[in-house]
């Protein structure tokens, strides 16, 4: 029976440290491409994505950020999958953020392609790289994956009653998320392909809308931590 209790007690220490990367992957990712952004020569953080700050010689530190994220996102999609069980979303979430993890680490080293005057000298729009192509697949499947794992989420908050505010919060990220990505997409497009070269907010709208999904991140995460039995992981049985 005492041994019963230490394996148990195990397997909730373990949960909660996969879950605690949850938290801080997303914050730390946000920490570096806002500092970068802010203090990067040449670079301006209301036009520029996020992901060209990986190159030049302070690139690395961008590409590590990507690589970073996306293991702790594993290790987060492990712990979502242990912490829910069963019911609504309990297989599904986790898989979606486990992708998305998946997509981070795999953006990270295929670097994108220069657009929209960074790195400086580059022209807006060229010909697309194997690398850069590599990076915009891989982005795009985050993009997609991430509010796919907040309307799962909200779909199984909304089954309890005390959850849902939870599930108003996720939908409501998931939704807003994906019309920023779609703001921002088609941002880029007219940007990279104005004949004068007028300023975009692209860099301004990828942040909002990854500080969007960053903070739903840590706070589900942190959510589920703060639970000891949560009440998330015993609603009507069913997988999805």
């Amino acid at each position: 029976m005492r041994r019963s209790d230490e394996n148990g007690e195990d397997q909730r220490l373990t949960t909660r440290i996969l879950l605690l990367c949850g938290a801080i992957g997303p914050f730390l990712f946000v920490v570096v491409f806002l500092i970068e952004g802010a203090v990067r020569a040449d670079y301006n953080a209301w036009q520029t994505t996020i992901s060209t700050l990986s190159w030049g010689d302070q690139g690395w530190i961008q590409i590590l950020s990507f690589c970073l994220f996306g293991l702790l996102m594993l290790c987060f999609a492990i712990g979502l999958r242990r912490a829910l069980r069963t019911g609504s979303g309990s297989l599904w979430a986790p898989i979606l953020l486990f992708v998305a993890g998946v997509g981070l680490i795999v953006a990270g080293p295929f670097v994108t392609d220069p657009v929209l005057g960074y790195p400086p000298g580059f022209p807006n729009v060229g010909p697309p790289s194997l690398h850069g192509t590599i990076h915009n697949t891989a982005s795009l499947i985050v993009f997609v994956a991430i509010p796919a794992a907040c309307f799962l989420m909200g779909w199984r908050f909304a089954r309890d009653p005390a959850s849902r505010g939870w599930a108003v919060y996720s939908v409501a990220t998931g939704v807003l998320i994906l019309v920023f990505v779609g703001w921002f997409f088609a941002s880029v497009v007219a940007a990279a392909h104005a004949p004068n070269g007028a300023p975009s907010p692209a860099g301004l709208i990828e942040r909002v809308f990854s500080i969007m999904g960053c903070c739903w991140l840590s706070l589900l995460a942190l959510r589920l931590m703060s639970e000891k039995a949560p009440k998330v992981a015993a609603l009507a049985p069913g997988r999805g």
